[in-house]
């Protein structure tokens, strides 16, 4: 990481995390149990299953700025052609596709997600249930 690359982790926060969560407070012990489990199958989900394009090039005609894309790939598919990475990773990674179903992995995300929105609604009607409370002092 760099001191100025905070625009870049910000976007793809909002391309996966907050695409999938939303905005809204999580802040008790089971609401970032549920997240912590969330993240970890939305993690194998987004990076085997999710492709992507790269920027490859950007050329200015007149007023206008041409993007050129390159053809969309899952991170699991550029790791496995990155020269920069060894081949024992790259076959402990195979192994870990080939163990996952992207079907089951969608169905455990929706799952996770309901429930954490279960757990947040439990935790606002509680809250509005004691705001609600005369207190006597």
């Amino acid at each position: 990481m760099k001191k100025n690359d905070n625009c870049f982790v910000e976007q793809k926060n909002w391309a996966v995390a907050r695409r999938a969560v939303g905005y809204a407070r999580y802040d008790t012990e089971e609401e970032v149990h549920i997240m912590n489990d969330f993240y970890d199958v939305l993690r194998l989900y987004v990076n085997f299953f999710q492709p992507s394009t790269k920027l490859v090039s950007k050329e200015r005609i007149g007023p206008k700025v041409v993007k050129h894309y390159d053809k969309p790939k899952t991170p699991y598919q550029r790791l496995l052609e990155s020269v920069c990475v060894d081949e024992a990773t790259k076959e402990a990674l195979r192994q870990a596709y080939e163990t996952l179903n992207p079907a089951d992995l969608k169905r455990r995300i929706d799952r996770l997600k309901r429930k954490l929105e279960q757990c947040h609604k439990k935790k606002n009607e509680a809250r509005k249930a004691a705001d609600r409370e005369p207190s006597f002092i």
